[in-house]
């Protein structure tokens, strides 16, 4: 059986996505709180900029992969007048059970109830050309076969449609060493004071480690399908966001 990366252990791709829920069953209820701690809130910031940058209209139909705590899918219920305008499609999904009812419940405190939905990233349940826009905010690191599932991301958006791509990349060089610092030894310790759980977020730290710098994700978009990939790096590198055009 092949094997792939956990962290920094090698295990079974079959493994993967089982070790990766377990994780995520295990944060969901701090995931917010863990956020805001673990960035100093600048992540609301990188997500706020790719709200943006998604350029999300009245009527049209959005995905959000990997969706967590709702956080993407509601400001774009917002910005496609969902509830109002009957063409407009906000999906929210996740392959975790425990975040995506974390997100749905957010959401319908907010008084959206969006459409939630379950899959893997790899077998995305929709047909070709059918959305305007796919987002993945810090999710793609923890797939399995990241370039099948961007394809499969450039599969469902029409001609002239975008992926948002925002993950955590490798940061410019006088950052590396502080960065370190305060992945394998803050995080987890946080984890443990926050939510009882360091080896989550030992994971997370080194799931960072393990994932594509951003050329070599544009490269790897690129190979899938994309027609044209912008990469735009924030806050020294820390993360970068992508967005894949399909023509």
């Amino acid at each position: 059986m092949s094997k792939t990366h956990f962290g920094y252990q090698s295990v079974d791709e079959a493994e993967k996505a089982t070790k990766v829920a377990e994780v995520f069953h295990s944060v969901a209820s701090k995931y917010d709180v863990m956020n805001d701690l673990m960035s100093f809130g600048l992540h609301r910031l990188w997500k706020k900029i790719t709200i943006a940058r998604a350029q999300v209209r009245p009527g049209q139909k959005v995905l959000d992969i990997a969706g967590g705590t709702g956080d993407l899918a509601g400001a774009f219920a917002k910005a496609a007048d969902w509830g109002r305008n009957s063409e407009a499609q906000v999906w929210l999904s996740d392959i975790n059970a425990s975040m995506l009812g974390v997100g749905r419940d957010r959401l319908l405190d907010q008084g959206m109830a969006l459409p939630c939905v379950q899959f893997d990233a790899e077998k995305i349940p929709f047909p070709n050309n059918h959305f305007d826009v796919v987002t993945v905010a810090f999710g793609l690191r923890n797939m399995t076969h990241k370039d099948v599932a961007l394809g499969e991301m450039c599969r469902v958006i029409k001609p002239g449609g975008r992926v948002l791509v925002l993950e955590f990349s490798k940061p410019d060089a006088f950052l590396q060493p502080v960065y370190d610092t305060y992945s394998f030894k803050v995080l987890p310790w946080l984890g443990e004071k926050i939510a009882q759980d360091s080896e989550s977020y030992r994971y997370l730290a080194e799931s960072i480690r393990m994932h594509p710098d951003a050329e070599t994700l544009k490269e790897m978009m690129l190979g899938v399908g994309f027609d044209e990939v912008e990469t735009h790096r924030m806050t020294g590198g820390i993360v970068a966001l992508h967005i894949g055009i399909k023509y």
